[in-house]
């Protein structure tokens, strides 16, 4: 039972809070507690395929750091010049890095986010509020196992008839990927299509429509959200004092942190690290009692 067995509410507000931090917060300590706090709770949850996905976007980030800093050119301190002769600058190269470190941070995030929520937490959630937007999510987040099974299926198919995607040179490679891949879209449009015409007909976006829902705010979410919230409070005095953020252009212009202001990184990091730790801590737990 870990942080996926807290109340959805709980779950909401605090991906809410470090995505917005993910991409709002600017200061490289900042930046760096939730990018590793994310790096550290997808491995815990999604294993081995999240060590693959997160080092797979180590290249990526530098090489949008690159591509960022040869189209913009602001900054005053001059590396080289790119192939058209545009100066290339610290200042535009370490806010590519910035960037790309903060829309890496929120894939991360994402995945844990799949991985916690379900289609039943959404429509509890929002099936009240909006029955259409609840019908969206709940259909998008079913989608995306299916997706990957079909493709499965597809490539399996064809790989029998000697046109999988590493069969073949280069070329019939690349052919052979582009009508599997046209093969899945296919499949997609039409299976949205069915699905939400299924749903739709079952008067999932009827106005006061109930669902039946298992859940319940006990003890254990009354423990969580006050921490949380106590650590939202640390977090906001931060971004009131202007901890969280710098200034790239002209010149790279940042506040360090001073030992008075350690607190709020320290606060900032447990916000990050609470489900992490939750689950960590359950694990214990059952060990011991087994």
């Amino acid at each position: 039972m870990g942080f996926e067995a807290c109340h959805p509410a709980v779950n909401l507000i605090y991906f809410a809070a470090v995505i917005f931090g993910m991409l709002a917060f600017q200061h490289p300590v900042f930046l760096a507690i939730s990018f590793l706090c994310a790096f550290a709770y997808s491995l815990k949850r999604n294993g081995t395929k999240a060590l693959v996905f997160n080092l797979c976007l180590l290249p990526v980030i530098a090489a949008f750091a690159l591509y960022y800093s040869s189209l913009h050119h602001f900054g005053m301190t001059v590396l080289r010049q790119n192939f058209i002769g545009n100066n290339m600058t610290v200042e535009s190269l370490v806010y590519g890095i910035v960037l790309g470190v903060s829309l890496a941070g929120v894939m991360i995030w994402m995945s844990c986010v799949y991985s916690v929520f379900s289609s039943d937490k959404v429509v509890y959630l929002f099936g009240k509020a909006s029955p259409r937007l609840s019908l969206l999510l709940a259909i998008l987040l079913r989608m995306v196992p299916r997706i990957k099974g079909e493709a499965k299926r597809i490539h399996t198919a064809r790989k029998g008839l000697g046109k999988g995607i590493d069969q073949g040179n280069l070329w019939q490679r690349l052919k052979n990927g582009i009508r599997i891949f046209s093969m899945l879209i296919s499949w997609t449009i039409g299976s949205l299509a069915t699905m939400s015409d299924s749903m739709r007909s079952r008067g999932s976006t009827l106005r006061g429509r109930t669902a039946f829902s298992i859940y319940r705010f006990d003890n254990r979410d009354r423990a969580y959200v006050i921490t949380l919230f106590a650590c939202l409070t640390l977090t906001v005095m931060a971004i009131l004092l202007g901890l969280t953020d710098m200034v790239y252009d002209p010149l790279i212009i940042w506040e360090p942190i001073a030992a008075t202001d350690i607190l709020f990184c320290v606060g900032y990091a447990v916000l990050c690290l609470m489900p992490l730790a939750l689950e960590v801590w359950t694990d214990y737990r059952f060990s011991t009692t087994i």
